[in-house]
């Protein structure tokens, strides 16, 4: 049976689909078996963020209509081939209910390891929809206070929902940023939580220069895929580099560029 997590945020823009997207690919690596789902109706992007938009023929709409198989509404990845991603509706006024797609990811889990959702930010409807299909959650953050104050409304309201377990990830942290003071530090964050630490992911300049952020910086990834898999508690060392007379030298200059 797989493990169903959705990946939610209560803040748009935290880079939540990059963390799906980068942890099932570390997963599928680990090999196992992995399902992405994206339930954000709004932007649904996951499949762009995976270079799979082009190969997308029918979508998680068509799977729950009976207009495909299950399996047709699946897009295998090329290079990782025990990874699979089910696109949303891509057309306009299609909705999807929450009993259609819980049933839908109970036809799916005898075939993976792990199905993860990706989740629209907020606590609307779609959150409630996507929350509803999973046993377990993960919840994004920045390590900016507004960002943090809406992780936290996002854990109030998973309390509701009986979950199994429920870890966070500080996303786009910066060393250079922790180390003068000018940024949260991520244990801050995790403290002020008070929520089971995952892990812990880096800003990437790289990010805004390339056309998916998928693939850029895969350490942090492979770490946080260990740490749920495996049960560890490691964590990525985004500091480092930013320590000692040569870290003040790159502190800077990375302050100034």
């Amino acid at each position: 049976m797989a493990r169903k997590i959705v990946i939610t945020s209560g803040k748009g823009g935290v880079g939540k689909t990059t963390v799906t997207a980068n942890l099932g690919l570390e997963l599928a690596r680990k090999s196992l078996r992995v399902a992405l789902l994206d339930l954000d109706m709004g932007l649904n992007n996951l499949d762009v963020a995976l270079h799979l938009d082009n190969r997308v023929v029918f979508d998680m709409i068509d799977a729950v209509e009976g207009k495909c198989r299950v399996r047709q509404a699946l897009i295998q990845h090329p290079d990782e081939q025990l990874l699979y991603v089910m696109p949303s509706c891509h057309h306009a006024k299609r909705v999807i209910t929450v009993d259609a797609v819980k049933k839908l990811v109970e036809r799916m889990e005898e075939s993976f390891d792990y199905i993860l959702i990706d989740c629209p930010a907020g606590i609307e409807t779609g959150f409630r929809r996507a929350v509803q299909c999973a046993d377990e959650a993960i919840v994004v953050c920045t390590p900016h206070l507004s960002s943090v104050r809406d992780a936290d409304k996002v854990l109030q309201c998973l309390n509701s929902y009986n979950m199994q377990w429920v870890g966070v990830v500080v996303n786009r942290i910066r060393g250079d940023l922790v180390a003068s003071g000018d940024m949260l530090d991520a244990y801050e964050v995790f403290s002020l939580l008070n929520k089971p630490a995952l892990g812990v992911l880096p800003e990437d300049d790289r990010i805004n220069c390339t056309s998916t952020a998928v693939g850029s910086n895969n350490k942090p990834y492979a770490i946080l895929a260990d740490n749920l898999h495996y049960g560890h508690q490691n964590m990525y060392d985004y500091l480092s580099k930013y320590r000692g007379f040569f870290g003040r030298i790159r502190k800077n200059i990375r302050r100034n560029v």
